[in-house]
């Protein structure tokens, strides 16, 4: 399969959307939202960002389930033997975008069985698309140019490192991780962006130890292993997996290149 070709064409779905959520969130006085069964807002820019990014996946040449945090999860005995699928977060960050900090991304990623082989995520208020593949790289596309991206480079031990927190969930666990690092520095911000700043090598590692789900990190994850980092679970060191019975993933770090 063309993963690189189907990236392309997926990266015109995550910009349409990204330009619609955009109209939404400028036009937008104050930001509405419901809740949803867990509690979590739920706005007109996840409905409709949803709509795009699925009606547009259904016509592409090759066709993939597709399971996304604002569509009904089919039961795991039907999704178990999926050998690819979409998953996608069509606005991840939805507190971020209610705050109206503009932290906020669209997430969608290809897996093949347990593991993504290709992604984009869109950052529509920073006019940001990355996209990667497994084994061709990472890459970023702003105004019109195409950069690769490169992890740096460390060690956990080096003075200084970067440490990316999020913006909504910084918990006496994740404390107690950064208070091991010799001098860091931590750079707090909302949604998959965390995972984007390690693959451009603006910081070094990210220590996720809260609530995640699979569509909240596929996409991003994706971007940054292939830009030479690594996301493993924070109790075992193993790679996440997807698709999983229970679509909660467990706590984890994200490092950059890391020695």
């Amino acid at each position: 399969m063309d993963y690189k070709s189907l990236a392309l064409e997926v990266v015109k779905i995550a910009e349409a959307a990204g330009e619609r959520i955009m109209e939404i969130y400028n036009a937008a006085e104050g930001i509405t939202y419901d809740k949803k069964t867990d509690n979590s807002p739920l706005t007109q820019a996840d409905t409709e960002g949803n709509t795009i990014i699925c009606n547009a996946l259904k016509k592409l040449n090759v066709q993939f389930p597709i399971i996304s945090e604002e569509n009904k999860l089919l039961p795991y005995d039907e999704r178990k033997n999926y050998d690819h699928f979409w998953l996608v977060d069509p606005l991840d960050g939805t507190k971020e975008f209610i705050k109206r900090n503009g932290e906020f991304t669209v997430n969608i990623a290809l897996v093949k069985g347990r593991h993504p082989v290709m992604s984009v995520v869109s950052a529509p208020t920073l006019n940001e698309t990355y996209w990667a593949v497994k084994g061709l790289g990472a890459f970023l596309i702003k105004d019109g140019e195409t950069t690769q991206l490169n992890a740096n480079e460390f060690t956990m031990k080096d003075d200084g490192l970067g440490v990316v927190c999020s913006r909504s969930h910084l918990n006496q666990e994740t404390q107690d991780f950064i208070d091991k690092l010799s001098n860091p520095t931590k750079v707090s911000i909302g949604s998959s962006l965390k995972f984007l700043i390690l693959a451009k090598g603006g910081a070094h590692v990210y220590p996720r130890i809260a609530p995640t789900m699979e569509w909240d990190t596929a996409a991003a994850q994706m971007i940054l292993e292939a830009a030479g980092g690594k996301v493993v679970r924070l109790d075992d060191g193993k790679p996440l997996l997807y698709n999983k019975e229970n679509l909660l993933n467990p706590h984890f770090i994200a490092y950059g290149n890391v020695r």
